[in-house]
């Protein structure tokens, strides 16, 4: 049986959706768990930049954001790929045995832009020993729920997430693709007090892209001008991102993501939770949070 060459030309029989394993106390993909020795022992290099979040958190949105700044001198050159081949994602196993992310990011000449959604106890040692420089996005617990809820609807590798009640219990439990959201938001902010980590917030990137903007480039050691910021920030509107072949996975066979559930960019807003939510299961959720984060000195708005 003939193998497809990449993401783009999957054939249906080879997509199936994956089970979950523990690892390290972390709900992992079986088909990461196969190549988790890879993964641990990824070398990374002092130059790399890894961009981090908790799955749909807004890490699409900041990679094209961040992929932007770095080539202000030539924004063409992020057109001439879609994101997830710019910027390979580590922790991301195909359901078949062409060549991964891993593979590609390995041979990839540096500086290299890298992603990974795995929770900070579980990256590879080597980032830490190489000082490299984390780009961390946070959202909201509730927005990022129903993101991930829908997201398992339309991405044929997942687990199925059941109804809404069931995958909501399943996230609060911690029992979905990189374990508990609070553990997650949580590690990754203890995390910045002893590495080169700047940590945002999706809701601030809503509130005001080109400060978050001068955030990411200062922590680059870039400058841009005006005019290439506004620029940026006129390619990095959602709805504009939601039009772009290169970032919105449209290019990804639709046996393995299927637009016609649910586009991969949504709806990109603050509060679509509402749309989701009963009170009582957001009365139940505000108590978690406010336990689970007190004393982190972590905060999250859940409107504008």
């Amino acid at each position: 049986m003939e193998l497809p060459s990449s993401l783009e030309d999957l054939d249906p029989k080879f997509v199936t959706r994956c089970s979950l394993i523990e690892i390290e106390g972390v709900s992992l993909p079986t088909t990461t768990a196969k190549y988790w020795d890879r993964i641990k022992s990824f070398q990374a290099r002092p130059d790399d930049l890894l961009i981090c979040s908790y799955p749909k958190a807004g890490s699409t949105w900041l990679q094209e954001t961040v992929n932007m700044i770095q080539n202000a001198d030539n924004l063409q050159k992020c057109a001439q790929a879609p994101i997830y081949k710019r910027m390979p994602f580590l922790d991301m196993f195909p359901p078949i045995t062409f060549p991964s992310d891993l593979d590609n990011a390995e041979a990839r000449p540096s500086p290299r832009s890298l992603k990974s959604h795995l929770p900070v106890h579980l990256l590879a040692p080597s980032f830490w020993e190489q000082k490299c420089k984390v780009i961390y996005i946070a959202r909201n617990a509730k927005d990022t729920v129903v993101s991930y809820f829908h997201f398992h609807h339309m991405n044929k590798t997942l687990p199925h997430p059941g109804n809404w009640e069931e995958f909501l219990d399943k996230f609060l439990a911690g029992k979905v693709i990189c374990g508990s959201w609070f553990d997650h938001v949580c590690g990754w902010w203890e995390a910045k007090k002893r590495h080169p980590i700047l940590y945002l917030f999706y809701e601030d990137m809503k509130e005001d892209p080109i400060r978050e903007m001068r955030k990411i480039a200062q922590f680059l050691g870039l400058e841009l001008q005006e005019p290439v910021l506004n620029q940026i920030l006129e390619h990095t509107q959602f709805e504009t991102m939601k039009g772009n072949k290169m970032a919105n996975y449209s290019t990804v066979s639709p046996c393995l993501m299927d637009h016609t559930v649910s586009p991969f960019l949504k709806k990109g807003i603050v509060g679509d939770w509402k749309e989701h939510f009963t009170v009582s299961q957001s009365e139940h959720l505000d108590g978690i949070c406010s336990q689970l984060l007190e004393g982190s000195g972590l905060t999250f708005r859940t409107e504008l």
